[in-house]
C-alpha cells in the first residue's frame, strides 16, 4: 500500500507521495470474525497529525476538521470521500467500504494539538469526511477520548453523523456543552426504505436515525438534521420531500438543511455504476444534469432548498443555515429567574 514506501522526513516541497501520513513502523492490519465486521479489514495506524485545515477553495463552512477514520462501512454509494482512499492506493469502490484505516492515536493527537501555543481554539468539525460513528467506532472507541480532549480545552466543536453510536457518548457531550459550544446534526436525506437499502446499505435506517434525534431531544439536546443528499429523480418528488420533512419535524429536530446530491470524481463513477444497475433509465438524465461538473445546476439546488424551507415552516421547524451549530443546552446551575413581563420576553434560539 501507499504508506509502505513513504519516508518519515520528506520535504514538504516535494511531490505529495513523499510525505508520510503515518509512522511507517506502526501499521497493523486486523480482521475480526464477527457478523458486523465480517469481510472488513482494519488498518490500525499511528497518524502524524489529526487536526486538518480545510482547503480555502472548499465550499465547507468550517476551517478545521478531525477525522479518526478513513473509509466507511456505511458504504453510501454517493459518498464524496471515496476519492481520499485513492491517495493510499486503496480502491475507492468496495475498498472504501471494507478497507478501514483507523487512526488509533487520534485522541492523544487532538490533545497535543490543542495544547500548542499556536492553536487559538477554532471550531472543529467532525463527521464531515467519513462518519466518526460508523461501526468501527463501537470497537475502537476513539470519540470519547477526542471529546474529552476538546472539553478539557473548552474548544468548540460539532458532529455530523448517520450513526446511532453517538447516543453512547451523551454524558461526555453534555459535559463538553457545559464549557463550550457543541453542535449535533444527524444526516437523513430521505425516508424511503427501498432506496435506503440500496444506496446506504451499511447505515442505520432513516427511522433509527430519527430515533437518535428523538433521544437527543428527550435528553434536552437540540439536534439539527442535514437532509442530505436529496437524490434527483429518486427522492426529490414533492410528496417525498413532504414525507421526509414531516418525519424530521415529528422527531423534534431543531432545523432542517437540504443538500442536493453532488458527485465528485471517485464518487461519481461508483454512483453512476450503481445507477446503471438499479435505475438504468436515469443514466442519461444524470449525465445531462451533471454535465457541467460535480454539482447539480444552481436552479435545481434553489428549487429543492425553497421547497424544503417552505415545508419546514409548515411543520413548525426552522430552516437551518448551512454550517450553523446547534448547541447542546447545558443543565441549569442556578434557579430560573422570575418570568419577565410580556413586553420584555425574548426568543432565544439554541
Amino acid at each position: 500500500m501507499r504508506w509502505d514506501n513513504l519516508v518519515e522526513n520528506a520535504s514538504t516541497n516535494g511531490p505529495p507521495g513523499d510525505i508520510a501520513l503515518f509512522r511507517t513502523d506502526a501499521v497493523t492490519t486486523r480482521t475480526f470474525d464477527t457478523p458486523e465486521f465480517r469481510g472488513i479489514t482494519f488498518h490500525e495506524v499511528r497518524a502524524r497529525s489529526i487536526v486538518n485545515r480545510v482547503p480555502g477553495a472548499s465550499r465547507m463552512p468550517f476551517e478545521w476538521t478531525v477525522n479518526p477514520y478513513r473509509g466507511c462501512t456505511h458504504a453510501c454509494v454517493y459518498c464524496f470521500a471515496r476519492s481520499t482512499h485513492g491517495y493510499l492506493d486503496l480502491d475507492t469502490g468496495l475498498g472504501f467500504d471494507s478497507q478501514i484505516v483507523v487512526k488509533i492515536n487520534a485522541p492523544e493527537l487532538v490533545r497535543r494539538h490543542l495544547a500548542s501555543p499556536r492553536w487559538h481554539g477554532a471550531h472543529i468539525a467532525m463527521g464531515t469526511n467519513v462518519d466518526c460513528y460508523q461501526r468501527a467506532e463501537g470497537r475502537y472507541r476513539l470519540m470519547p477520548g477526542i471529546i474529552e480532549a476538546l472539553r478539557e480545552r473548552a474548544n468548540p466543536f460539532s458532529i455530523l453523523t448517520k450513526g446511532t453510536l453517538i447516543l453512547r457518548d451523551l454524558p461526555a457531550l453534555r459535559e463538553a456543552a457545559a464549557v463550550t459550544d457543541v453542535g449535533i446534526s444527524v444526516s437523513v436525506g430521505f425516508t424511503d426504505q427501498e432506496l435506503w437499502r440500496t444506496v446506504e446499505p451499511g447505515t442505520p435506517s432513516p427511522e433509527r436515525r430519527l430515533d437518535v434525534v428523538r433521544a437527543l431531544t428527550a435528553a434536552g439536546i437540540g439536534c439539527a438534521v442535514l437532509m442530505a443528499p436529496v437524490i434527483p429523480f429518486l427522492s426529490d418528488d414533492p410528496a417525498q420531500l413532504r414525507s421526509t420533512v414531516r418525519s424530521i419535524a415529528a422527531a423534534g429536530a431543531t432545523s432542517v438543511t437540504p443538500l442536493a446530491l453532488h458527485l465528485r470524481p471517485g464518487a461519481r463513477e461508483w454512483f453512476m455504476a450503481w445507477l446503471g444497475r438499479h435505475h438504468p433509465g436515469l443514466v442519461n438524465r444524470y449525465e445531462r444534469l451533471y454535465a457541467d461538473g460535480s454539482y447539480a445546476p444552481t436552479s435545481y439546488q434553489r428549487r429543492i432548498t425553497r421547497q424544503v424551507h417552505e415545508l419546514a415552516t409548515e411543520y413548525g421547524i426552522g430552516p437551518g443555515r448551512r454550517g450553523e451549530a446547534r448547541h447542546i443546552a447545558p443543565p441549569p446551575v442556578v434557579p430560573p429567574a422570575p418570568e419577565p413581563p410580556p413586553e420584555a420576553t425574548q426568543l432565544t434560539l439554541l
